[in-house]
C-alpha cells in the first residue's frame, strides 16, 4: 500500500497552503506546459490519478469531458474535492494507485499530476492504465524530475560561487525518504529511462517528453526562479495507447 502521507495533519496542513492548493491550476508553475500537452476533453470519459482536491477535474468538466473520475488515496483530499464539486459528471473514490483496478476500455483519456513518483510498482500501474483505456486514446502525466529527486540531500549547494543540485546515486533506483512538509516522505526514485521504458512496454507510444523549466514570463514576473534553470524540477510525458 501506498504511503498516506496526505492524511497526517502537519502534512495536509502545509500541503493545503501551497499555492498550488490555495490558487488551484493557476498556482501550479507546470501547468501552461502541462495544458499544451492535453488532448480536446470535450466528450472525453476521463480518469485522474491521484486527484488531490480535484482541481484538473473541475477543469476538465468545465471543458466539457463526458464524465471524470476522481482517484485518490488520502481521505482528506477527496473530502474538500468532494466538498468543492458541483459538477454531476464528476465523481471521486478513495483509491490505492500502488493496487489499482480498472474497467477495461472505460476511458478515452488518463491524467496525473505530481502522484507516480509515490507510486512503487509503477510497472504495474501503467499497464492498469493501458488497458483501461481504448486505442487510440492519450495519457498525460507529470512527477517530480528524476534529478530532482534521486539526491540523498535534495538542496541546493554552493560550489565555487556557484548554486548547484549535486546528484547522487541517481542509478541506484528505489525508495527516498525526505523531509517536505512532515518528516519521513517517501518516494521511490526510477530513472527517465526506466520511466519510459515501462510506458513502451505496456504498449504506449511516446508522444512528447518535457524537462519543464519556467518561461520567459514567468521568469520576469518571479526572478527568484532563475535558480530553477539549473536543474528540471518536473518531468512531463504525454503518450498514446496503440
Amino acid at each position: 500500500m501506498a504511503q498516506n502521507i496526505y492524511d497526517q495533519p502537519a502534512f495536509f496542513e502545509g500541503y493545503s497552503s501551497l499555492p498550488r492548493s490555495v490558487h488551484g491550476l493557476a498556482g501550479a508553475a507546470e501547468w501552461e506546459a502541462v495544458r499544451a500537452l492535453l488532448p480536446d476533453l470535450a466528450g472525453k470519459r476521463i480518469v485522474d490519478l491521484g486527484c488531490g482536491f480535484g482541481w484538473f477535474a473541475r477543469h476538465a468538466a468545465e471543458a466539457g469531458a463526458e464524465s471524470v473520475l476522481g482517484l485518490d488515496l488520502s481521505e482528506n483530499m477527496i473530502a474538500r474535492a468532494r466538498a468543492e464539486t458541483a459538477s454531476p459528471a464528476v465523481r471521486y473514490e478513495i483509491a490505492d494507485l500502488d493496487r489499482l483496478e480498472l474497467p477495461a476500455g472505460a476511458f478515452d483519456f488518463a491524467y496525473s499530476s505530481l502522484a507516480f513518483h509515490y507510486i512503487k510498482d509503477f510497472g504495474r500501474l501503467v499497464r492498469t492504465v493501458h488497458a483501461a483505456l481504448v486505442p487510440g486514446a492519450s495519457f498525460v502525466f507529470t512527477i517530480e524530475h528524476p534529478l530532482y529527486m534521486a539526491p540523498s540531500r535534495p538542496d541546493w549547494s554552493e560550489i565555487d560561487g556557484r548554486t548547484v543540485w549535486p546528484v547522487d546515486d541517481y542509478l541506484v533506483e528505489g525508495p527516498r525518504t525526505t523531509d517536505w512538509l512532515a518528516k519521513g516522505v517517501v518516494k521511490h526514485h526510477r530513472t527517465l529511462g526506466t520511466t519510459l521504458n515501462a510506458l513502451i512496454a505496456a504498449g504506449f507510444s511516446i508522444r512528447q517528453v518535457e524537462e519543464w523549466r519556467p518561461s520567459e514570463a514567468q521568469l520576469a514576473a518571479h526572478p527568484e526562479w532563475q535558480v530553477e534553470l539549473n536543474r528540471p524540477m518536473f518531468l512531463l510525458i504525454a503518450c498514446e495507447r496503440s
